[in-house]
């Protein structure tokens, strides 16, 4: 299905006004052993006019013939004609559409578009050949136009090439469309002009007419340019082709002209000047030819590391030399900026050839209380002044921003603290899982710490978590719980404490070594200063113990039997831990052998 397309316009007290045209400018640029041709066709079966037949083909076609060393890199369609525009077009029966429009207008009622599309894919695959466009119907369009002699339709492809034979140069493709009558003027920038030997610059060129000559005359930088016969200086646009000597391409140029004494060395722009008293003619595609030894410095910055907390950050950065004609020298000077303020500098270590890149990487501060979302801006050739100094292709590629967020240290979130029982020396075995019971988390979000310095690196994380023994008393474990973009953090304390002894219900003293003796499990080790009383059953005090002096069944206080084993039976014991969490403890305890 064909896509319609209307022209914007708009309605001023009743008056309908096209929008005006696009101005032509820098589309692509090429720096090596580049050079171009161009092909195309018109729709037009003669010259358009008043007299002329009002009737237009839909295909045309255009041989190609490039040498075997020229090899494509580049190919550019661009198509026209009357009226809104079809822009779903077929190139040798593949489909093309329209990547970009392009418009202009002689009145309301005479509207005019271009359109471009890219297929270097097309012309590499199918190479050397004869090239037709077809689909491209305007039938239906031209009547209105036919009378006052602007119904036209054709086709152009700028085909840009690689050849190891010939000089470094540098090539620019610029398009729009803008036309004349009675004057236009277009500046063309980004020119490096190092050597002007055997410069030229190219058209494609819309609408022109051989018979119409009135005041027509073609300058660049004030000077008259010409390429006879095809195109003498008082007719430019008269439906030629420069580079096959075509003279039928009704109603559209593609010229090329030798521009050699027309710019000078050192020149960085060039200006186009279209005079004509009567003949309408839009310019679509421009593209000029210079000798250039150049390098082209542009800088990425490839990765970055933030730390949280930290207002600090290392930046991974490689600077290129690709759309080059010469070494990019050493020590090529690098700013970085914050916020239009120099944060950092650098520059390159060594010569970067001809497409060649050298990778880099520093650490830059950000001020602090900055807003945690920043942009950087590293410049390659600045020289801390926003100045360069190194000449280059293209002046205007050195820039590479990056956005990053710094990772703000989150408020420490406190935990309810792990209590463990004294296992002596003040050390006891955790499960710091438990100080987490209340977070929702799945087991490899989480890890624990003993600093916050660990922590916001993520190095020596506590391997074994179920099963830590805590160095310190109290001991405060840190905990990351990852959330993207940063991540939570949580800290709680281990303590210890004296827990109650396991006082058991009777031992043998039969020296048989198996549970000889009142072994109170966690008690001599945490409670060194615990007191034991041992009562008979008529209440009289037989042993008094304490953490030296264990009970192994024998009768040490009384006014007899000291140092004698109790007879079988029940024993009444006090005993006081001296600790002031705890009451004195007391219960029985049976003897038996």
């Amino acid at each position: 299905m064909k896509r319609v397309h209307y022209i914007l316009c708009f309605l001023l007290f009743g008056v309908t006004i096209p929008l005006l045209a696009q101005n032509v400018s820098l589309f692509q640029q090429f720096n090596g052993r580049y050079d171009y041709v161009a092909i195309g066709n018109t729709l037009n079966t003669v010259e358009n006019g008043s007299f002329a037949p009002c009737v237009i083909q839909t295909s045309s076609s255009a041989d190609l013939n490039l040498n075997i060393n020229q090899n494509v890199v580049a190919a550019y369609l661009y198509w026209a004609g009357s009226g809104a525009g079809d822009f779903d077009i077929a190139l040798n029966g593949i489909p093309v559409s329209a990547e970009r429009t392009f418009s202009d207008s002689l009145d309301a009622d005479r509207i005019f578009f271009a359109a471009y599309a890219n297929v270097t894919d097309l012309i590499t695959n199918e190479g050397n050949g004869t090239y037709t466009i077809s689909e491209f119907d305007l039938t239906d369009v031209i009547g209105p136009y036919c009378s006052t002699g602007t119904n036209f339709g054709g086709w152009a492809i700028s085909i840009i090439y690689q050849d190891d034979n010939l000089p470094l140069n540098q090539l620019n493709v610029y398009d729009g469309l803008q036309s004349v009558p009675t004057f236009l003027s277009i500046t063309l920038d980004n020119l490096n002009v190092l050597d002007n030997e055997d410069a030229k610059i190219g058209f494609i060129a819309w609408e022109g007419d051989s018979a119409l000559a009135v005041n027509e005359q073609l300058t660049i930088n004030g000077n008259v340019i010409s390429n006879p016969p095809f195109n003498p200086a008082n007719n430019a646009f008269n439906g030629t082709n420069s580079f096959t000597g075509a003279t039928d391409m009704y109603n559209m140029d593609i010229d090329v002209y030798n521009i050699q004494d027309n710019i000078n060395v050192g020149d960085t722009s060039a200006t186009i000047a279209l005079t004509s008293g009567q003949d309408f003619v839009m310019i679509n595609n421009v593209i000029t030819v210079l000798n250039s030894q150049l390098p082209d410095a542009t800088i990425t910055v490839d990765d970055y590391i933030v730390s949280c907390g930290d207002n600090s950050i290392d930046l991974f950065y490689t600077v290129n030399n690709f759309n080059s004609t010469d070494i990019l020298p050493a020590n090529t000077p690098i700013a970085f900026y914050f916020d239009g303020i120099l944060i950092a500098q650098a520059q390159t270590t060594n010569p970067i050839a001809i497409g060649a890149s050298e990778n880099g990487s520093l650490s830059v501060i950000i001020p602090e209380d900055t807003d945690p979302n920043i942009t950087i801006t590293a410049i390659v050739d600045d020289d801390g002044t926003m100045n360069g100094t190194v000449i280059e292709n293209n002046e205007n590629n050195n820039m590479f921003s990056v956005d990053i967020q710094l990772l703000v240290v989150p408020d420490i979130i406190t935990l309810s603290n792990l209590i463990g029982c004294n296992e002596g020396s003040e050390t006891s075995t955790y499960n710091l899982f438990n100080a987490v019971v209340s977070l929702s988390y799945e087991e490899d979000q989480i890890s624990f710490y003993l600093s916050l310095e660990d922590l916001e690196t993520a190095s020596n994380e506590i391997s074994t978590p179920n099963n830590y023994n805590n160095t310190t008393n109290p001991e405060t474990i840190y905990v990351r719980l990852e959330s993207p973009p940063c991540y939570e953090v949580f800290q709680f304390n281990l303590t210890i404490e004296n827990c109650p002894p396991n006082i058991p219900e009777g031992f043998s003293p039969n020296d048989d070594t198996y549970n000889d003796w009142f072994n109170i499990e966690g008690l001599y080790d945490i409670f060194t200063e615990h007191k034991l009383q041992i009562y008979n059953r008529f209440g009289d005090i037989i042993f008094e113990g304490n953490n030296e002096k264990p009970w192994y069944g024998k009768i040490n206080r009384g006014l007899n039997n000291h140092g004698k084993t109790v007879p079988v039976g029940t024993y009444y014991y006090i005993l006081n831990l001296n600790d002031p969490n705890y009451r004195p403890m007391v219960g029985w305890v049976y003897v038996n052998y």
